[in-house]
């Protein structure tokens, strides 16, 4: 089945088991926040980011933009904040100065 902004199957493969367990366990809360953060014994803020954070991972991973499996990847490091801007700034600056000698 594919959805409105891209194929269903290129964001859940850039999600790790964790998103995906984090996923699953706020569906079986339905979608409450302060149940949520309940199950894993966390604020509610922490929840938030959490969520917020796969959110942004979701859409970098479904982005029609043109972007290659390697930037959607160094993008879902940022989103998940395993990285910071400047670092993935300094990351695509490489990669693409790198391909663009590359023949």
């Amino acid at each position: 089945m594919q959805e409105e902004g891209g194929s269903s199957e290129r964001w859940i493969r850039g999600l790790n088991d964790d998103d995906l367990a984090f996923l699953k366990r706020f569906v079986l809360a339905s979608g409450s926040l302060k149940d949520t953060a309940a199950v894993y014994g966390i604020s509610y803020p922490t929840v938030r980011l959490r969520l917020d954070r796969l959110i942004q991972k979701i859409k970098v991973w479904d982005s029609e933009e043109p972007t290659n499996a390697f930037e959607r990847t160094v993008r879902g490091e940022y989103a998940d904040g395993t990285i910071d801007l400047p670092t993935l700034k300094r990351i695509l600056s490489a990669y693409r100065e790198e391909t663009r000698r590359t023949p």
